[in-house]
């Protein structure tokens, strides 16, 4: 058996979701469709997601929500009438809007995860339709019947480990299944979404759920490729590689998964392939534990931006028993999370993602440093990037480091921050935000610009 998912932009209209058809009817392994929201059918258009925030948020704050309520059923409308479905389906869908616009809104987080899960939710009844419409034996299933139990956290959901055994009856289930992605639901009964991006966290958990031979991941691109295609023209595509590569990749601003999705899948050894849903018989590219030594160490380069560091400098600060420790406990009181800190003898930096603070939050964690640290200097600096090389292979090669060091140096770049982890699957240069793209290029001209060969064995 196969989970195949489908992201946004493969149901995003009629034609999509005829494509879509095409692919779950030709492979009777593909057993469980997961179906995100309509995505962008261009462009300028909006994805139905957003539109369903903007409903949530009015409804939140009294405004009427009649516009943007039109909006959102205009746009499964469309596609049913596309599709010559029976009118019934969006009566259906409206009705399934209006219920949950009239849920208390004293919990905000709730309500608005209830509202944003229709769009998965409302996608997959309509495509279930549509496949028993065109002669599939196909049904739509709903999370909290499958046995999609997760932690309630509103936006922030975790699989339940009871939620594997009850997922694996699924197997049982005769004919295509079509699962809406991103939520699922507590204990209590209460409805749960995953982070964004969380169809394919759903995607990866079915996989492991029933134990499928190949978790399929069907989006707009051929392959993974081995940098962001908007930076370098035609980078090289790679066709297979590992889990962890997969996972360091996202994390630094991959947008092909969510960093959390592959996890599932990673923990119980299912592979994963890449494929795209306006070329589908091209090859991918595949993710797996464990793949075969390429010549080339260094296997990807992903940048993100959107980083501010804390700069914390005490003489003798090495010697201070749990000098780090209290450092840290200043940032989990203000509910911040960090990504790397670099460290020498005297001084030390916490670089963490500055969407998580505001002015209020810096001026308190810089006084309390101050204070309770009694530090030399403490200050705060903004819009640093994080670019990062991955690739199993660096573990095993000399001079990456120094490789990548000088091809910043030739590009005039200034680096801020190095950090490798003890996996050495990836190397970290925290940069200014404003180098960004000419430090992906300096690095792909280093590591894949002698490439004669346009995939990545």
């Amino acid at each position: 058996m196969k989970v195949v998912k489908f992201g946004g932009s493969s149901v995003a209209s009629a034609e999509q979701i005829k494509k879509v058809t095409a692919i779950v009817a030709e492979d009777p392994k593909r057993k469980i469709v997961v179906v995100s929201a309509p995505g962008k059918r261009s462009k300028e258009d909006a994805k139905v997601t957003d539109l369903l925030i903007a409903l949530g948020e009015a409804a939140l704050q009294g405004r009427e929500t009649e516009e943007g309520l039109r909006a959102v059923v205009g746009r499964y409308e469309l596609i049913a009438s596309d599709l010559d479905l029976e009118q019934e389906i969006v009566a259906t869908i409206e009705a399934d809007l209006q219920e949950r616009l009239a849920m208390d809104t004293q919990n905000s987080g709730r309500f608005m995860d209830a509202i944003k899960a229709s769009g998965e939710d409302n996608n997959a009844k309509m495509i279930a339709a549509y496949f028993q419409k065109e002669g599939m034996m196909a049904s739509y299933v709903n999370p909290k019947d499958a046995g999609m139990v997760v932690s309630d956290e509103p936006g922030n959901a975790r699989i339940l480990p009871e939620a594997y055994e009850k997922l694996m009856k699924l197997r049982e289930k005769e004919g295509t299944l079509v699962f809406p992605g991103f939520f699922g639901y507590s204990p209590e009964g209460n409805l749960v979404t995953f982070p964004r991006g969380g169809s394919d966290i759903t995607g990866a958990i079915l996989a492991a759920g029933i134990q499928a031979e190949l978790y399929e991941n069907f989006t707009d691109v051929d392959s993974v490729y081995a940098a962001n295609p908007t930076i370098i023209d035609k980078p090289v595509e790679i066709k297979r590689m590992t889990y962890r590569e997969m996972r360091e990749l996202s994390y630094a601003g991959f947008s092909v998964f969510h960093d959390e999705a592959l996890i599932p899948a990673f923990r119980n050894h299912i592979p994963v392939c890449v494929k795209n849903t306006n070329n589908p018989h091209t090859s991918g590219t595949m993710i797996l534990a464990e793949r075969e030594y390429a010549l080339n160490p260094v296997i990807g380069i992903a940048a993100d931006e959107g980083f501010s560091t804390i700069y914390v400098r005490k003489y003798l600060m090495n010697r201070e028993v749990g000098f780090g420790r209290k450092l840290l406990e200043i940032l989990e009181d203000a509910g911040l999370s960090y990504e790397h800190i670099p460290s020498g003898i005297d001084d030390t930096s916490v670089i963490l993602r500055q969407s998580q603070l505001t002015l209020e939050i810096e001026q308190t964690i810089i006084s309390r440093i101050k204070q309770e640290l009694d530090v030399d200097d403490v200050y705060l600096e903004r819009d640093f990037s994080m670019v990062m090389i991955v690739g199993e292979g660096m573990h095993n090669t000399v001079g990456v480091s120094a490789r990548a060091a000088e091809a910043l140096s030739r590009a005039n770049i200034n680096i801020e921050m190095i950090n490798q982890g003890s996996s050495e699957v990836s190397l970290v240069f925290g940069i200014h935000q404003e180098d960004t793209e000419e430090a992906v290029k300096g690095l792909y001209k280093e590591f894949f610009g002698a490439c004669v060969e346009t995939t990545i064995q």
